[in-house]
């Protein structure tokens, strides 16, 4: 379109030529994998899509936005008078959309491409301190649609759970912006293995070949997830607006799927 463009310009702005040629051929391959063309604007939609408002993406039916989660917030802080400190899903106009984050997704979406590629279940290893205590981040992908329709969880289908090494929940799954924070205060800048805990953790779980550890952290994950829901499905019973009591539940490990985990020793 834009050869088309330019050569209607060259024709008709003060052309002294009588005659003007345009040889529009295909090449000889096939024309996705010549292009990438698919890929190449699928990239650059998403890129917009975080640019502007980080709702709809016409992409992928299950990345909805947050839209949702605003309005149901905004009608609280409208309708109730609330104690924002103590809000469980610690609110704040200026983290509703998530943007800091988005932005850093998005430099690294310029700087790396598009991670469809990238296999699920990888982890990574880091320090653990004072404020961020030894335990695992999991960051999970709920495979049952229905079950936030009380708009709860943000990130949904995606749930993030941080869980101690005592199988206590450091950070739940309602906190998103707290959880985003943790993680990226633990790995941001970090291009390089912690090779002391790392060895730590390799020779605890035998290079990976023994998770049981991780594995029973991950169960704990998901007994808290079924937890907060079933506390806040008895709370909608006392609130107005309906209840999400008799919405689908999650009924255990099998409505999920592992996106990544992050070990902090």
């Amino acid at each position: 379109v834009r050869i088309i463009q330019r050569f209607g310009r060259i024709d008709r702005i003060g052309s002294h030529n009588a005659v003007i040629q345009l040889v529009n051929f295909w090449p000889d391959v096939d024309l996705d994998e010549y292009l990438s063309l698919k890929g190449r604007v699928e990239t650059r939609m998403r890129i917009s899509i975080m640019t502007a408002t980080g709702d709809d993406d016409l992409i992928n039916a299950e990345e909805k936005g947050d839209l949702e989660y605003r309005k149901a917030q905004l009608k609280r802080l409208q309708e109730e008078v609330v104690d924002i400190e103590d809000m469980q899903s610690g609110i704040s106009i200026m983290d509703l959309g998530l943007n800091e984050f988005r932005l850093d997704l998005l430099e690294y979406v310029k700087q790396n491409g598009d991670m469809d590629s990238v296999p699920y279940g990888l982890h990574a290893v880091v320090s653990a301190s004072v404020d961020y205590p030894p335990g695992v981040v999991f960051v999970l992908k709920n495979l049952n649609n229905s079950v936030n329709i009380d708009r709860q969880n943000r990130l949904h289908p995606f749930y993030m759970v941080y869980v101690g090494t005592d199988g206590e929940v450091v950070c739940n799954h309602l906190s998103p912006k707290e959880l985003l924070d943790n993680f990226r205060s633990l790995c941001k800048g970090m291009d390089s293995p912690v090779m002391d805990v790392c060895r730590e953790f390799n020779a605890e779980t035998k290079d990976g070949r023994d998770m049981q550890s991780v594995s029973a952290l991950l169960t704990d994950a998901i007994t808290s997830i079924i937890k907060v829901k079933e506390e806040n499905d008895i709370d909608s019973l006392f609130t107005i607006g309906g209840t999400s009591a008799l919405n689908n539940k999650i009924s255990g490990i099998d409505d999920f799927e592992m996106i990544c985990f992050l070990v902090v020793r």
